[in-house]
């Protein structure tokens, strides 16, 4: 369960809220619950609840889906045709951002790239530049200064404690070459050097046991002592505050901290790879 948070999806528009009110006034008028119609559509309960409150772009299989279910006028169809989304940052990274100014504790877990926090210039260009669709040179400079601001919550905030697993894999790669992960390797030294609230460990390339096989995850402790969790897949993010859902996270996370390398011993396998390239 997502708990109060939301599938990742770009902040909602006007033309959203009223195809949302328009599809509940469909399904009301046709006598179905949002129990009852997620099983004729296809769709969970709480799908049809984030569209039908204009928080979630319907796919185009729930229009033609619901079409002949609520009526078959066409309707649907034509309204669906002028949906629009406001453009700009996801609605959840914005809560996360947000979240993540006043954080407790942060953890992340990473086996794609580098996180955002621990990653330096060069490195985070790299990434942006490999994205595919490629990204214009203006949307690179606009992510790479947000990103670098963002990694000031590191210096800014030494109450917060952060943790980080890495992939050893990741410095293996050599994203944007060599010289560009001799910098990545020597951005992270100094990250375990200077700062006495943030504590990196690598996962080793090999490990006969793994608890984040099923991929990266962040956990975050607001002032309140409440616990959110993020995951993210190929498409698409979800935010988590559903206390069972996040529990099973934070076990996972707690089991990858005893199977990574320890901080001193993360610090050891980075100064060799760095001796290498």
């Amino acid at each position: 369960m997502a708990g109060d948070w939301e599938r990742e999806e770009p902040e909602s528009s006007d033309s959203l809220k009223t195809f949302g009110a328009f599809v509940q006034g469909l399904r009301e008028h046709a006598g179905y619950t949002r129990e009852e119609f997620g099983p004729l559509v296809q769709f969970s309960k709480h799908t049809i609840e984030s569209i039908e409150l204009g928080r979630r772009m319907p796919d185009k299989d729930f229009v033609e889906r619901a079409e002949p279910v609520l009526g078959g006028t066409g309707a649907l169809r034509r309204a669906f045709g002028h949906l629009t989304r406001q453009p700009g940052l996801a609605a959840w990274f914005k809560k996360w951002a947000k979240l993540e100014r006043v954080a407790v504790s942060l953890c992340a877990y990473e086996c794609r790239v580098v996180p955002g926090l621990l990653q330096p210039e060069a490195y985070a260009r790299a990434v942006f530049r490999n994205q595919v669709p490629p990204l214009d040179d203006e949307q690179v400079e606009q992510q790479l200064t947000a990103r670098l601001e963002r990694q000031e919550l590191l210096r800014t905030r030494p109450n917060t404690a952060y943790s980080f697993i890495v992939e050893e894999a990741l410095f293996l790669r050599q994203v944007g070459g060599a010289e560009v992960t001799r910098g990545l390797i020597d951005h992270a030294l100094a990250v375990c050097r200077d700062f006495r609230n943030v504590e990196v460990q690598v996962m080793p390339l090999r490990r006969w046991d793994h608890a984040g096989s099923d991929g990266p995850l962040q956990l975050l402790e607001t002032p309140e002592r409440r616990w959110i969790a993020y995951v993210e897949g190929q498409r698409g993010g979800w935010l988590h505050s559903d206390a069972k859902e996040v529990s099973m996270l934070q076990m996972r996370y707690a089991r990858m901290r005893t199977q990574a390398l320890t901080p001193e011993d993360t610090v050891g396998l980075l100064e060799r790879l760095r001796g290498t390239l």
